[in-house]
């Protein structure tokens, strides 16, 4: 060990701790109400599960568009700035929905909460309360993604101020953590909160830890060169890239300067955009859908509902296999360029291929679970999809580096993203009217051997485990072989 390297405080590390617990937040304030809707919520408000798909499809397409935007605001107000008003925004966003009852039952002339859950089912008065309850979760849920939306942006500048370059990929590997373990830690125990204290006071209990979160980086959190927990030695070791940066920026600026940007317009005019467009429509909405839907699967398909400890361990054991699955998603396309010799796109499309293919375990999941009589089949092949998804998407974001200049690239992820939350607006959409019909049409409504709600899991996985081949094929039709754009 270097006498700098004993000298060197460690500061770096507590504050990419809390970047970690920030993101971990984030994701559970963000699973809430998929883990208290099928026995709390949707009972109370007389939601249909086609009220229940607004509301999430509504999520899904508003956290798109304030993405476009996020970053652009962290830079504007600063990092502490940026990151406080952000988690501070979707935590009073999370704690709002806990209110939604009261507002609903005061809107609604009914006075008091009693008198809202006494409401009698399929009466007017049930139809006026799903109505208004309706917009008001909406309304909670538009101030949670528009905070939720400056959660990377702002991290991952963090992570640029107070780690070296070499350094910054393992700290964000580290921070990024946190939405696994969000994913992992939200069945056993948002559930359990609901059940012991009310689905509202979950709600404030996840939020609040928002603005625990906001009391630590207000105190610890300055930039390296202000932090008094910073010492020389870690500040030279955080700047050690300062001088190769300098030049990178200014190289970087005359390579801009020469290099053409392409109108937003006429982005829309290369094949290339499209095919990114492809890639996000068909399958961003399939993970949303495997997201927001899969407790109340579990829970009407197989009578697992959250709050039971099953249904806790299936939701836990679908994330763990697409946490420790999807991990190994980066290294295959690395594996066919540098032993195979292939080209970056074509190495990333066969690995997309490849990972097309895991979705299509979701076939399985319904046939498999109804026959054998355990949902530990569904579980597991469906976090066998969302694992392949993950693999999916990583290598699709790539694809932008490997075919736009760079002026474009940021433009292009934009579009991407808008589409991609687009297709996951009508898929929530469409999964949410398509099992409140079946639900309705009970045996009159059947497909490939199941009736009822059954049968409409059934149509929806069917649509999950295609669509990364569709939209693989759509893709490969596109952009048949390596095209860089050249302006």
């Amino acid at each position: 060990m270097t006498t700098q390297q004993k000298l060197m405080s460690n500061w770096r590390w507590w504050i990419c701790s809390l970047l970690f617990v920030a993101t971990t937040v984030n994701y559970l304030d963000r699973q809430v109400l998929s883990l208290t809707y099928e026995e709390f919520i949707k009972p109370e408000f007389h939601w249909t599960d086609a009220n229940y798909g607004t509301i999430t499809s509504f999520f899904s397409i508003f956290y798109a568009i304030c993405c476009l935007f996020a970053g652009k605001f962290v830079d504007w107000m600063g990092t502490k700035k940026g990151y406080l008003i952000a988690i501070g925004v979707w935590s009073a966003g999370a704690c709002l929905h806990a209110g939604c009852g009261w507002a609903t039952a005061h809107l609604e002339g009914l006075g008091t909460v009693e008198a809202l859950r006494a409401v009698q089912r399929g009466s007017q008065i049930a139809l006026a309360v799903s109505t208004t309850s309706v917009f008001l979760f909406m309304l909670c849920r538009g101030i949670l993604a528009l905070g939720e939306a400056g959660n990377f942006p702002a991290a991952i500048k963090v992570t640029a101020e107070y780690f070296p370059k070499k350094d910054r990929a393992f700290a964000t590997s580290i921070f990024n953590a946190g939405a696994s373990v969000g994913a992992l830690a939200a069945p056993l125990l948002i559930p359990p909160l609901a059940v012991k204290y009310g689905w509202e006071m979950a709600f404030i209990i996840i939020g609040g830890l928002g603005f625990l979160w906001m009391f630590f980086w207000a105190f610890m959190y300055d930039k390296p060169e202000k932090s008094r927990h910073v010492n020389a030695a870690e500040l030279e070791y955080i700047r050690q890239d300062d001088a190769e940066e300098a030049a990178e920026k200014a190289a970087a600026a005359e390579a801009a300067a020469q290099e053409k940007a392409i109108p937003f317009l006429k982005c829309f005019t290369y094949k290339q955009t499209w095919s990114f467009i492809v890639g996000k429509f068909f399958t961003d909405g399939v993970w949303w859908f495997f997201l927001f839907w899969a407790p109340s699967y579990f829970s009407n398909q197989f009578h697992a509902p959250a709050t039971s400890t099953l249904g806790q361990w299936l939701i836990f054991t679908l994330y763990l296999i697409v946490t420790v699955i999807s991990i190994f998603g980066g290294y295959l396309p690395k594996v066919f360029v540098e032993k195979k010799g292939m080209n970056p796109y074509s190495g990333r499309m066969l690995a997309m291929l490849i990972f097309a293919f895991f979705p299509i375990a979701a076939l399985f999941a319904q046939p498999l679970g109804v026959n054998l009589g355990s949902p530990w089949w569904p579980a597991i092949l469906i976090g066998l999809a969302g694992a392949g998804h993950q693999a999916w998407s990583a290598n699709l974001f790539s694809t932008i580096g490997d075919m736009f200049p760079k002026s474009t690239i940021a433009t292009i992820t934009g579009i991407g993203a808008m589409a991609g939350g687009i297709g996951s607006m009508i898929i929530q959409k469409v999964a949410g009217h398509l099992f409140t019909y079946a639900e309705h049409a009970g045996e009159a409504f059947s497909f490939l051997g199941f009736t009822g709600k059954p049968a409409g899991y059934f149509i929806m996985f069917c649509f999950c485990g295609l669509a990364y081949l569709i939209a693989w094929t759509i893709m490969k039709i596109l952009v048949p072989k390596y095209k860089p754009i050249e302006l």
